[in-house]
């Protein structure tokens, strides 16, 4: 499986990235355009923490677009947001709701390949490193790694925060660590919400068993933070690279090194 990135490190950290792929698995013909397939990917974002290794932190990447299968969605199918525009476990739209598929969008039997294919060893690794941790410490916390453009008027009006941090109302990790990563938001000067639009994808709300000494919570990053944003993305000036200094970087090392205070149960 050499789309599947684990490093293992030996800290009570897994950062998990399930949207930084864009490897289309042979599937690029299917798409409308490849661009347009790999439009929503969480660009850069296993780059941009790449860090966290030297830290000690376990991470786990796909290469596999969000657009084959999407990693942090309900495998059942269910809406993770009832009632709000969002993506399915296999998307036809892309956030704006401009179709994926020229025809016929993945039927079941295509679905069950890709989940079998892709999204099982994908959560099989996370949940491995997860249980490998936590019988060594005790307690260990999975730090789900995301990140999305600044504007998507179809899924949210405005502007989104810089940091939005996803607990799923709080049940997915202990208030302590909830607070901790708040208030180095909050103290960084830049907008941060908790449990606003994202409250914690399908990674967040299946491993976050605080009482079984799982903590496991949500970062999505607005990309202005890291990347120039231009007004209208199109196959000329998107993706934009990664700056060379990304201005939330040293925000984002703080907040790293709180949720492994935490971790090992330090104040």
């Amino acid at each position: 499986m050499d789309w599947l990135h684990i490093h293992r490190g030996e800290a009570p950290l897994v950062v998990a990235f399930p949207h930084g792929g864009t490897r289309l698995a042979g599937r690029g013909e299917r798409f409308c355009s490849p661009w347009r397939a790999r439009l929503d990917t969480d660009w850069w974002i296993a780059e941009l923490y790449a860090f966290v290794r030297d830290m000690g932190a376990t991470t786990v990447a796909t290469d596999i677009s969000r657009a084959v299968i999407d990693m942090n969605r309900d495998p059942s199918g269910a809406s993770l947001y009832p009632g709000q525009a969002t993506t399915e476990l296999c998307p036809t739209t892309s956030f704006e709701g401009d179709p994926l598929y020229p025809g016929a969008s993945p039927d079941a039997d295509e679905i069950a390949d890709r989940k079998r294919s892709f999204f099982d060893p994908y959560h099989g690794a996370v949940a491995a490193e997860l249980e490998r941790l936590r019988a060594r410490h005790g307690r260990v916390v999975l730090y789900d790694a995301h990140s999305i453009r600044s504007r998507v008027p179809r899924l949210f009006d405005g502007e989104l925060p810089q940091y939005n941090i996803g607990t799923n109302g709080g049940t997915t990790c202990a208030v302590e660590l909830e607070t901790a990563v708040a208030a180095i938001c909050a103290a960084s000067g830049e907008s941060h919400v908790v449990n606003g639009r994202f409250k914690g994808g399908w990674t967040t709300r299946h491993y976050g068993r605080p009482e079984d000494g799982i903590h496991a919570i949500q970062m999505e990053l607005a990309m202005r933070g890291y990347m120039t944003e231009p007004a209208v993305p199109d196959e000329g000036n998107w993706p934009a690279p990664l700056h060379l200094d990304p201005a939330i970087l040293p925000v984002l090392r703080q907040i790293i090194a709180a949720t492994l205070d935490f971790a090992k149960g330090h104040a």
